[in-house]
């Protein structure tokens, strides 16, 4: 029997919990489009990293950017002793700009748990007036031989946030998202040893969704095992995933829609600079500040240390809301190779 398309939705919908699905899909990036979609930043690493960001050309000629078994690959040099100019590497960043939405991207691998590495998956505005008066969101970071996700937010004065509904073992670093003129923010540090890493790559990756509204902006992380069928079905309901890995509440102490805006999407990985190679967190960290005195010298003269650092994406999918535009067409500023 033929059913129409519209009964077929109707169906899918009540389904995975609703009359009709609280998202709809906007943008799909994989690696059919991704590298069309996304630009190649080429400038000096705004968080001094010992790294060299190098071009589309570049980057597909030395095999640190691309697709592999379907999906998108990005990597950094693992064979350069002493790079004069840093590690090189490459940094991502999405044409489109988003205000709100839903987020899910699926990473087979990310960068291992390595001394040196500062790989990061996150969100920001960078038009006028500039970082951090737009927000940024962080939604995978970490650096070094670092075992658990920190979810981080970055804004400009006034906006104090309270993590209440985030998942048990989930802890506030701070609620002040201007905290350090920004640098610092407002983090959540997460204990799961499977949301980051080597542990995360232990499981063949998994999910992470974002939710960003008026309201809360909400971090959820899925193994590859236990992925929801409303996710995988491609109608995604955030509010039959239980609580986030780490919710960030607006309200009173913070008005979200001020704060946070006009994102791009990143993804990079970076070495040393401000705080993987911070001469108190290296000479802090036993492991690694026993490899070598400072982070650039092991950055420098071990490349093989660098085999596993590298992003293998699925894909990435952005949903908006039914009374929410999300998406933004604008000129891209960033250089494109």
């Amino acid at each position: 029997m033929r059913y129409s398309a519209s009964i077929v939705a109707g169906a899918t919908a009540l389904l995975f919990g609703g009359a009709r699905a609280q998202y709809s899909l906007t943008n799909t990036y994989d690696a059919s489009n991704f590298f069309d979609s996304f630009n190649f930043f080429t400038g000096s690493d705004p968080t001094h990293g010992f790294v060299e960001y190098v071009d589309g050309p570049t980057a597909s000629a030395e095999n640190l950017a691309g697709t592999v078994d379907g999906a998108i690959f990005m990597g950094v040099d693992k064979t350069t002793v002493n790079p004069p100019n840093g590690r090189r590497s490459v940094r991502l960043e999405s044409r489109d700009t988003f205000t709100k939405g839903l987020f899910i991207v699926d990473v087979a691998h990310m960068p291992a748990s390595e001394c040196g590495a500062w790989p990061a998956f996150w969100m920001f505005g960078d038009g006028s007036p500039g970082w951090p008066y737009q927000g940024e969101i962080d939604i995978i970071e970490g650096v070094n031989n670092q075992v658990s996700n920190i979810n981080t937010l970055h804004t400009g004065p006034g906006c104090s946030i309270a993590n209440n509904g985030s998942t048990n073992g989930t802890h506030l670093e701070g609620g002040d998202c201007n905290a350090g003129n920004a640098n610092i923010g407002c983090g959540q540090q997460t204990y799961n040893n499977q949301n980051y890493g080597d542990g995360f790559n232990d499981i063949q990756g998994g999910v992470y969704a974002t939710e960003w509204t008026s309201d809360h902006i909400a971090v959820w992380f899925f193994p590859r095992a236990a992925i929801p069928q409303d996710i995988l079905a491609g109608v995604p309901n955030p509010a039959s995933w239980g609580p986030p890995q780490a919710r960030f509440n607006g309200g009173q102490g913070c008005n979200i829609d001020e704060h946070f805006y006009g994102h791009k999407i990143i993804f990079n990985t970076t070495f040393c600079g401000d705080w993987a190679g911070s001469p108190e967190v290296w000479s802090s960290n036993p492991e690694c500040s026993a490899k070598a005195a400072t982070c650039i010298d092991h950055v420098s003269n071990n490349p093989g240390a660098f085999e596993d650092a590298f992003w293998k994406v699925n894909y990435l999918k952005v949903f908006s809301a039914p009374a929410n535009q999300t998406k933004r067409e604008v000129v891209p500023t960033a250089f494109r190779a």
